[in-house]
């Protein structure tokens, strides 16, 4: 099949240009998906973390993510005026902000799980089902081995 596939071999055998190209391809697809829900990928990652975490100080989720502050603004921006998530000033520190999940911040994540679920099924198709799984696992310590953010607040 590799003979075929147009992609010269010594370009197949380098894994960093595989992972990159599958990647791009994953998030392209996830994308297409996630944009019908008017959701970008940001916009998953502050909905996940205040589902998984509870609410949150402004300051803590960006840095919990990794995301910019002007930037975490734009999404929070967007989430907010869609009601999926609400910003009030924390009453331990006015000058705070306390983010939360809404009711339709939860109903977005089950369209984010089913869009991600169809995205795998679609990008991961030649993999048998143990195959799946061990391949997210390969690449969840792969990134948990590199990342760089600081430990949780």
């Amino acid at each position: 099949m590799d003979e075929n596939s147009g992609w010269p071999p010594r370009l197949l055998a380098i894994t960093t240009f595989l992972l990159s190209k599958t990647g791009r391809l994953a998030r392209a697809r996830l994308g297409d998906r996630l944009a019908r829900e008017q959701l970008r990928l940001w916009h998953v990652a502050v909905l996940t973390a205040l589902a998984d975490f509870g609410p949150a100080i402004q300051r803590d989720l960006g840095t919990r993510l990794g995301i910019d502050p002007s930037d975490l603004v734009a999404v929070l921006d967007d989430l907010e005026s869609a009601g999926r998530v609400t910003r009030r000033r924390d009453p331990a520190d006015r000058r705070r902000w306390l983010i939360s999940l809404t009711p339709a911040g939860e109903s977005a994540l089950a369209a984010v799980d089913r869009a991600a679920e169809e995205t795998h099924d679609e990008v991961l198709a030649p993999l048998s089902a143990a195959e799946r799984d061990l391949l997210h696992d390969l690449l969840r310590r792969v990134l948990l081995h590199h990342d760089t953010r600081p430990s949780a607040p």
